[in-house]
Formats: C-alpha cells, sequence, structure tokens
C-alpha cells in the first residue's frame, strides 16, 4: 500500500520520522511527504497550495492513501477528499493507530479496546455526515464514506455495549489480582513509552519463559512477550515470574504510552492499564539514547498518566545504557534528577545491571513482616507448613510431640492468612480433644 505522509507544524521544521515508523509498522509504503510550517488552516490542516501539490504528488506515486500526522477534522477530511484524485484514502494520526491496534489485538479484551477506539473516532465523522446529508452535499462524501441515516444510533449503541462487557472483564480481572495477591505474589507493572525496552527488560527479569506453573492463576495473560524493534508490539498484558530469591513476583508488560493521544483514545485503553494502577510497584522505562528534551516531555506525561490513579511507587528504569557513553548518561541522569531523583541504569538487551534492578525491586515493594506461629499437631497442620513453605520464606521448623513451630517472613497478606490457618487448626483441635 502505497502512500504520502504530510504533516504541519505551527513553526519550526516538522519531523516525519515517528509518522513513518507507524506508517511502516501498519504495513504502509512509504512513497513521498509533504510538510508545511504554518497555522492550521480550518478547512484543510494544510494550506490550499500546498494540499494541491498533494494531489499533484499522489498522481505522480500512485498512492492510495495519504497519511496526516496531524488530527483531522471531519470537515477537513471531506474537504481533502474533494481534491485528491478518487479513490484515494485520507486518514490521519489516529487512525493509523488504531489500525497498528487491530493488527496486534488478540486477547478478546484487546479487540473491544480497538472497537470502542474506532467507535469513537467514528461517531462525529457519523455526525458530520447526517450533517452533510441535510445539505445535500456530495452523495459520496469523500473521505468520510457513505452515509447510512441510522448509524449514529447503532454506534452510541455499540458503544455502550462494549463499555458493558469490558467493565465485566476488568471486574473478572481485578478478582485475579486480588487472587494472585492472596497466594503470596507481589505485582510489578511496566510502563513507558512504545520502544523503550519493557518487552526486552521483562525477557532479561524474567525466571521463567512462560507462566504454565502458575497457569490457574492467570489463564488469562499471555505467556511470552516478543522483543522487536516494532511500535506496539505488546499490546494487550504479557506477565512473568521474576527471578528475585525471597520474593514471587508477578511483572506485567503494558502496550507503550505514545505522544499526543487524544482523549477518546487514553479512555479506550485505560482498563489496559489498570495491570498498572493496580501494582505494587510501577517501572517507568525510558529509552536513555534519546535526546534530553525528548525524554523529559515523555517523563512528565508518564507521571500525569500515572499520578492520576496510581498509588504504587514509581521507579524509573533507564534503558539502553548501551547506546550512550558514561558521560552522556551522567549528564542525563543530572538533567532529569527532578523527575526521576534515583533511576535504576540499565541495558536489557546486554544484560547490564539488571542484578541492581531486581534489588531496587525487592527493596521498593511492600515490606515482608517476621512472624512465628505456634502449630498445634493435627491432621491438617502439615497442609499448613506445606502452604507456608509455597507462599513464604521459611526460616525454622521445629517438630514437637503436639505441636509445631514455625518461623517465617512474608508479605502482610500471607502473615494474615498463616495466622487465620492456624486460628483453625487450634479450633479443631480443641473440638477433638
Amino acid at each position: 500500500m502505497n502512500t504520502i505522509i504530510v504533516k504541519r507544524v505551527d513553526s519550526g521544521t516538522p519531523d516525519t520520522s515517528e509518522i513513518r515508523d507507524l506508517a511502516r509498522a501498519a504495513g504502509y509504503t512509504v512513497v513521498g511527504e509533504v510538510t508545511q510550517s504554518r497555522r492550521a488552516d480550518p478547512a484543510l490542516q494544510i494550506g490550499e497550495g500546498k494540499a494541491e501539490e498533494l494531489a499533484a504528488l499522489v498522481e505522480e506515486t500512485d498512492a492510495t492513501t495519504v497519511i496526516f500526522d496531524n488530527r483531522l477534522g471531519p470537515y477537513q477530511t471531506y474537504n481533502l477528499g474533494k481534491l485528491l484524485p478518487e479513490g484515494v484514502e485520507v486518514i490521519d494520526r489516529f487512525t493509523l493507530i488504531l489500525e497498528i491496534f487491530g493488527q496486534r489485538a488478540q486477547t478478546r479484551k484487546a479487540q473491544l479496546q480497538v472497537e470502542l477506539a474506532e467507535l469513537r473516532y467514528e461517531l462525529p465523522r457519523a455526525e458530520a455526515k447526517t450533517s452533510l446529508a441535510k445539505r445535500e452535499e456530495h452523495p459520496g462524501f469523500m473521505g468520510l464514506g457513505e452515509y447510512d441515516e441510522s448509524r449514529e444510533q447503532d454506534i452510541k449503541a455499540q458503544i455502550s455495549r462494549i463499555k458493558d462487557e469490558l467493565e465485566r472483564i476488568e471486574q473478572t480481572e481485578q478478582h485475579r489480582r486480588e487472587r494472585r495477591r492472596d497466594s503470596g505474589f507481589d505485582l510489578v507493572a511496566l510502563a513507558g513509552y512504545t520502544n523503550a525496552g519493557k518487552s526486552t527488560l521483562l525477557r532479561r527479569i524474567a525466571a521463567d519463559l512462560e507462566v504454565s506453573e502458575n497457569e490457574d492463576l492467570h489463564p488469562d495473560l499471555d505467556a511470552t512477550a516478543e522483543s522487536k524493534d516494532k511500535l506496539f508490539t505488546t499490546l494487550g498484558t504479557t506477565t512473568r515470574r521474576a527471578d528475585i530469591d525471597r520474593r514471587d513476583v508477578l511483572v506485567t508488560d503494558t502496550v507503550g504510552f505514545i505522544s499526543d493521544l487524544p482523549h477518546w483514545l487514553v479512555e479506550s485503553f485505560k482498563s489496559t492499564l489498570d495491570s498498572v494502577y493496580r501494582a505494587d510497584l510501577v517501572l517507568l522505562v525510558v529509552d536513555v539514547s534519546e535526546p534530553i528534551d525528548e525524554i523529559h516531555e515523555k517523563l512528565v506525561t508518564s507521571h500525569d498518566t500515572l499520578y492520576e490513579r496510581n498509588e504504587a511507587p514509581i521507579v524509573t528504569v533507564l534503558n539502553k545504557i548501551d547506546q550512550v557513553s558514561d558521560e552522556e548518561l551522567a549528564e542525563k541522569r543530572a538533567a532529569l534528577s527532578s523527575l526521576a531523583p534515583n533511576p535504576v541504569a540499565v541495558s536489557a538487551k546486554e544484560g547490564q545491571h539488571i542484578d541492581r534492578l531486581l534489588e531496587r525491586i525487592d527493596e521498593e515493594l511492600p515490606d515482608w513482616e517476621e512472624e512465628r506461629l505456634l502449630l498445634p499437631m493435627t491432621d491438617d497442620t502439615m497442609s499448613v507448613v506445606s502452604w507456608l513453605h509455597d507462599n513464604a520464606h521459611v526460616d525454622d521448623v521445629t517438630y514437637g510431640d503436639e505441636d509445631v513451630v514455625v518461623s517465617f517472613e512474608a508479605r502482610p497478606a500471607i502473615v494474615s492468612q498463616a495466622r487465620s490457618r492456624a486460628s483453625e487448626l487450634r479450633t479443631a483441635a480443641a473440638e477433638s480433644a
């Protein structure tokens, strides 16, 4: 699919590198570009002369699609469609992102989120087509597609249905997260912009290549995460166990943030971020090889997104240190100190300083409590001792004639459950006496 890239900026030189990457990620072949530095034209986004230049380039290259890196309103799409050769599709940055999401969506939840975002995007365009139809404008609606009188109401009904289904899925996932916590797992989430190296980092810190040994605890989660230099490789969530000696830690990779997303798109994928918002610790992964201004801007946006609903501590991970010198790393650490006061610098690709990151994860997660329980010797006592070995760090077990003393460290939730189980054993022992 041949495409022309278009980007307008208010001032300065337009940078088309990201939109080109997005286009390639969606499977397009970029055969040309048109850029402009000026205020937005209300009718066409770019100036009329530049739009005519675009139409000529489309003819010359036989492009079938024009992709704008700007947000296009319904009427701008319609007006551009009138200027371009017949059959040429006009899409903007957000339609393109939705295409990529649609290609990557594997789970039912991801597919619903894509569908919801597409419907939210289509709604104002359906409203525009209704308005144009009432004015008896062109029946083809150019870039907007055909007119269907009932479409607007259909979209609103579908949005309501999908939101209800996503809410049910989220309730189920929340129950699973609580079960994982009750089973002694600490939950760590990876957050950050797309291509920061989150999936590579997950593979590096994972103790296992799949989560099959805990399949009953998280059947909703994919077992693997690809590591590719590709935008939006991870659309759903991927969870693995981390290699930390005394803790059972589950680390979840999530869809990457991307700059300049409209509210309706962020809203559609909010439930994906719930695995971040409800974690015990968030690792905010940053590509330290990027320009300092870009890193700063991404950190600010990430913090705004996370602090809105997140209560867990955030540790900034400066990834890809193999691509910068020690001097550059030191400069960037100093420049980012207000946003990332105590970051961990690693190379997920090369495995540098992963041990430091694991130590930091252990330090930041909720403190374990020490406990010493006296268990009466009953038929069920050994199953409780076995459960403690599975869910806690057992320091010592002393067997007497009539009781068992267990000394252990564990998450507060596990200590509470252990006390409850000990109480049940004592009740059973008293009743049988």
